[in-house]
């Protein structure tokens, strides 16, 4: 993801890379540039794009915000308690730092199409799937979706709620929503809605099939940041006005 990201700016005609930061990766180049293991090489930026590690992220968001750089955050892993503890590490802006689950526009209109549908049936469950190098489960899109879910439908309704036979075969519970995380090699990223009533259910899935199905959205994200009117802001729906 970093580099490709780093290329999309590179490319980018109203944009411009001044810097790579990986210290995993010296010696590698993106978008014309040597990545260096020094968090001063970006010092000269105003927007810092952190696509790192739930390990990590809060460390470096802490330094991005020292440094006075706005920051458009793909690392996965924010859920409640850490957007709190982001909020309350940003303070008052500016910088700006916008944290989205998903870049996928169509991964947003999922997680919104799944909102709208939410009331009108009994219960949903998530199943997400994720290729094997992916450190957390569930997802951060996963997560969102399930909380998006459980604030418009909070009363989920099964019959029987199973007793398991095998520990975790309900998977997680996320805002009253049951959340399954599959990881296997040959997936990149892929997420199904099931909602179910009385005499039916109704399937919304979204398939990104190549990582270059969040370039529109992190691009969108950068040019943005910086106008938003909150000092943290979360979700892409909040750009793209769905």
């Amino acid at each position: 993801m970093g580099r490709l990201v780093a290329e999309r700016i590179a490319s980018a005609g109203d944009l411009d890379l001044v810097a790579c930061f990986d210290p995993g990766c010296l010696g590698v180049t993106s978008g014309g540039l040597a990545v260096s293991d020094d968090p001063e090489a970006v010092s000269t930026a105003d927007v810092v794009v952190e696509f790192t590690h739930p390990g990590v992220v809060m460390d470096n968001l802490s330094a991005w915000r020292a440094a006075g750089l706005h920051a458009v955050v793909g690392t996965s892993g924010f859920d409640e308690a850490r957007l709190s503890d982001l909020t309350r590490l940003w303070g008052d802006g500016p910088p700006n730092c916008f944290v989205a689950p998903n870049f996928s526009i169509g991964a947003v209109v999922m997680m919104r199409l799944s909102e709208v549908a939410a009331p009108h049936f009994a219960a949903a469950e998530i199943i997400e799937l994720h290729h094997d190098g992916k450190a957390d489960a569930p997802s951060g899109t996963a997560l969102a979706t399930a909380r998006r879910i459980g604030a418009a439908k909070p009363d989920q309704q099964r019959q029987v709620e199973s007793a398991e036979t095998a520990a975790g075969a309900r998977g997680a519970t996320v805002a009253g929503v049951s959340v399954h995380s599959v990881r296997l090699p040959g997936l990149v990223a892929h997420q199904e809605v099931v909602f179910g009533a009385v005499g039916e259910t109704v399937t919304i899935r979204h398939d990104t099939t190549d990582r270059a199905a969040f370039m529109p959205g992190v691009l969108l994200a950068i040019r943005s940041v910086a106008d938003l009117p909150d000092p943290v802001t979360v979700g892409l729906e909040r750009l793209l006005g769905i």
